[in-house]
């Protein structure tokens, strides 16, 4: 089943601080949480051992395996090494063998799993969270992350507590192998469709923004192997993210501003645990991470004609180059784990999200910038253009991003239900939320799993066009809740 299946289990519970901030979040795909703290409030170190026990204790109960073993890689918050070691300890208490990658990131987690044949994985990051977050990301055997199902169940053992230790004889060993981002290398230059000889000639300059985390090595080492002169800026994996990790706009003015003062032919920012992917234009304007995965898949699909997907909310721009290409497009529900299932539902070649998110199956089943920027690269270097001179090629989309507060009493479910019936002649889809495509624009209306919001996510050809349909709703949404 998809994940909006299980919304009862997206979130056990929130605690909030001042300004709603939430510092833990017990989900199906792991837990999420700021150091420090009361114990259930927090992610202290009881929570990150409770977790860990109901992982390892899941894995046990639902494989029938002598000896089981599991990956476990990490970004580099500063919380990175204190996690590290609690979760590693804890699966050794569990009789379970870990095969320990130290600083990496989520898409190299992603590809050992399954090279190492383990019994699962376990990535130590909050993603694009400030540093004082951290989390526990959680994969099953085919590196990929959980289910629905398999996720609750992990949630269930942990409320329980229902853990089971190996005594000593038994105790799990523990294997460093520190070489999985220059394996993982290895394996995006040698796919098919990533030609690092021909990127040599072109003798690209970019510029790199690592946000002082693993992407500071593993993209740097990516691109010199691509024969790229690399700018490197906030590349030391410290954790001290020098600006707010999600590569939106409004925290890139360092990384725009260098591009152009060295001339660069682009930029490249990824977030800390290294699966979002974002360009700046050689002009020293963002490329759009909306736009990452159409530049990428418009390159895959000239050489291989197929299908596509992304979620609900991401640019319909994607939808135009797979009919380009002569391919078929779908949008799943809003969530990784929903792109990956109907992108193997459809056979597609090519999937990802809006924010800046490229899965590439002939890769892995998992977003991963390294996969990006190699096919990237090699895109630009097949054509006569720039940076710039390509994202003006594209069908020209513009997105609004807006979200209304709700309070207890408001049925989320009816109101949205009102908002299909009063759309019915449109064309309407109801796997997550609403969303309505009229003929040039389309608009997204789903509960937040994470806030007591609704978010109401619009594109349109204009950012006006675009804005004028956000507040549209927004006021059919007020009068609809009496908000």
């Amino acid at each position: 089943m998809r994940l909006f299946h299980f919304a009862s289990y997206i979130l056990i519970y929130l605690y909030f601080k001042l300004h709603l901030i939430m510092t833990l979040i017990k989900s199906i795909s792991g837990i999420r949480g700021t150091i420090g703290g009361k114990v259930g409030d927090n992610l202290t170190p009881v929570d990150a051992v409770k977790f860990a026990s109901a992982y390892g204790t899941f894995l046990k109960q639902n494989l029938a395996k002598e000896k089981l073993k599991v990956v476990i890689g990490r970004d580099a918050r500063i919380s990175g090494p204190m996690i590290h070691n609690l979760v590693v300890n804890t699966l050794v208490g569990l009789g379970i063998d870990v095969i320990d990658l130290g600083l990496s990131t989520t898409p190299t987690v992603e590809i050992a799993v399954p090279m190492e044949k383990a019994d699962g994985g376990i990535i130590l990051t909050a993603s694009h969270n400030p540093k004082q977050w951290n989390a526990l990301k959680l994969l099953n055997a085919k590196g990929e992350f959980l289910s629905g199902a398999d996720g609750a169940k992990i949630l269930e053992i942990a409320e329980a507590e229902a853990f089971d230790f190996a005594d000593v004889d038994r105790l799990g060993d523990v294997t460093e192998n520190h070489a999985y981002m220059d394996i993982h290398i290895d394996e995006v230059l040698e796919l098919p469709l990533v030609d690092a000889e021909l990127v040599k000639t072109k003798k690209f300059k970019v510029v790199v923004d690592g946000v002082n985390s693993s992407g500071g090595i593993i993209i740097p080492n990516l691109l010199e192997q691509m024969g790229v002169e690399v700018v490197k800026l906030y590349c030391e994996p410290n954790g001290h993210f020098p600006h707010n990790p999600e590569p939106l706009k409004e925290h890139l003015g360092d990384i725009c501003k260098l591009v152009v003062e060295e001339k660069a032919d682009f930029g490249i920012v990824v977030d800390p645990d290294v699966d979002r992917l974002a360009f700046i234009s050689n002009d020293g304007e963002m490329f759009g991470e909306e736009y990452t995965l159409v530049a990428v898949a418009d390159y895959v699909l000239s050489k291989t004609p197929g299908n596509t997907v992304s979620n609900m909310s991401s640019s319909r721009a994607l939808h135009d180059i797979t009919e380009k290409h002569g391919g078929t497009y779908q949008a799943s529900a809003v969530g990784e784990v929903n792109v990956v299932e109907l992108m193997k539902k459809t056979n597609a070649i090519i999937g990802g999200e809006g924010n800046g998110g490229i899965i590439y199956p002939s890769s892995h089943y998992g977003r991963d910038s390294i996969v990006g920027a190699a096919l990237f690269l090699t895109y630009l270097a097949n054509q006569d253009k720039t940076v710039a001179e390509i994202r003006a090629s594209f069908p020209q989309y513009y997105m609004s991003k807006n979200k209304i507060e709700l309070t207890p009493q408001i049925d989320v479910d009816k109101v949205l239900a009102t908002l299909t019936e009063k759309y019915k002649s449109e064309n309407i889809a109801t796997i997550d939320g609403v969303k309505i495509d009229f003929p040039t624009e389309w608009v997204h209306l789903r509960k937040s799993n994470t806030e007591p919001i609704i978010r109401i996510y619009t594109e349109a050809p204009t950012q006006t066009e675009a804005d004028v349909l956000a507040e549209r709703f927004v006021k059919e949404l007020k009068e609809i809740t009496g908000i």
